[in-house]
């Protein structure tokens, strides 16, 4: 699904380089759960978003379910974005004037969804996460956990092939932060595949693979079961 070949990303800061990635090579498959680890500037951002196309590298080879990014031309790296990528982030990015059911809804408005399947796909999404009861609620409204739960069904709405979450649980109790790894294993055993960036090792030892960054590199590679 992903291959990477020594991906640099280098950032222009007036007259200075900031190298962020300094040539990750990697491979993930359909179906894998894969957590990314590092301290805070090692690059694990970097990676996420030149994974999920929010940013280009520099130089290097990046392909995607065998197209090669660099030639792909920004109009459809949008589309690609919106229909192959779901995003969850450490803050949950909800439009506080909508009800949970709108803010899944507004992927598909962007996609030319009708009316009547956007809201009956985003309401199924929500009955995935367990808030079918919490359809008309507004952000203030809810806890943090069922937020974050929003966010993931709006992730999810347009059946993306790769879920990236950046510190999912960065914001949560313990307890919803255990309910979100729950989903995320639940996706995963469906078929999502998912990547993970976390600085918490229990986090990342519900995944399969944990990905090591350091200085922008790829340093260390951790298998479980």
């Amino acid at each position: 699904m992903i291959q990477m070949v020594d991906v640099k990303k280098v950032y222009l800061l007036g007259s200075s380089e900031i190298k962020a990635l300094r040539g990750i090579s990697l491979e993930i498959q359909p179906h894998e759960f894969i957590s990314v680890m590092g301290p805070s500037g090692s690059g694990k951002s970097t990676l996420m978003n030149i994974i999920g196309f929010l940013d280009r590298p520099t130089c290097g080879s990046y392909r995607f379910e065998d197209k090669e990014v660099s030639q792909v031309d920004d109009d459809r790296l949008a589309h690609l974005r919106n229909t192959r990528i779901g995003f969850v982030f450490q803050t949950f990015n909800l439009m506080p004037r909508y009800s949970a059911l709108k803010n899944v809804e507004l992927p598909l408005i962007y996609s030319g969804i009708p009316p009547r399947e956007r809201r009956e796909r985003a309401m199924t999404m929500l009955g995935e996460v367990g808030l079918y009861d919490r359809l008309h609620h507004k952000p203030s409204e809810m806890s943090g956990g069922e937020q974050q739960r929003v966010a993931i069904a709006r992730a999810l709405v347009n059946h993306p092939a790769i879920l990236l979450a950046d510190e999912p649980t960065g914001n949560l109790d313990s307890k919803s932060g255990s309910e979100i790894i729950d989903i995320f294993i639940r996706l995963n055993e469906k078929g999502t595949t998912l990547i993970v960036v976390t600085h918490n090792r229990d986090i990342a030892l519900h995944s399969k693979r944990i990905l090591y960054v350091l200085d922008g590199q790829l340093v260390d590679e951790e298998r479980l079961g």
